[in-house]
């Protein structure tokens, strides 16, 4: 009688924490050419098996295909989109810049004139009016 082999486990190196698996646009573009191939029953189970993924993410694959975000080449990046400014709203934020500037040179020369005013008074040793007193 002959011996039964011996079947030797291969080693697992097991990570502190779990990574979540990404596929590229490459990728899923494969899985998603053989899950089209699968015409008989119980086939594209098996791919979803073999391939450790679940039919949802076909799902959202087949939609991200059909809008062209699998194109290559083409990755989505995350995050808020950047804003176009137009033309016009610079012309505008330059425009309102300019008015704001001049608002402060003419508040800052009316409290000039308010300074001057009252040394003005103490020289003259006239009494002005306080404006916590007017009602």
């Amino acid at each position: 009688m002959t011996e039964p082999a011996l079947v030797v486990p291969e080693e697992t190196e097991v990570s502190a924490k779990a990574t979540r698996r990404r596929f590229s646009a490459k990728e899923k573009l494969r899985i998603l050419r053989l899950a089209d191939d699968c015409t008989q029953v119980g086939e594209l189970g098996a791919l979803l098996r073999r391939e450790g993924i679940y039919s949802s993410h076909l799902a959202n694959w087949r939609r991200a295909r059909d809008a062209g975000e699998l194109s290559s080449g083409s990755s989505k990046k995350r995050g808020p989109r950047p804003i176009a400014f137009d033309v016009r709203d610079r012309k505008k934020i330059a425009e309102l810049e300019r008015a704001v500037a001049k608002a402060e040179a003419r508040a800052k020369r009316a409290e000039a004139l308010v300074e001057l005013q009252k040394k003005v008074s103490e020289l003259l040793g006239i009494q002005l009016q306080n404006n916590d007193e007017v009602t």
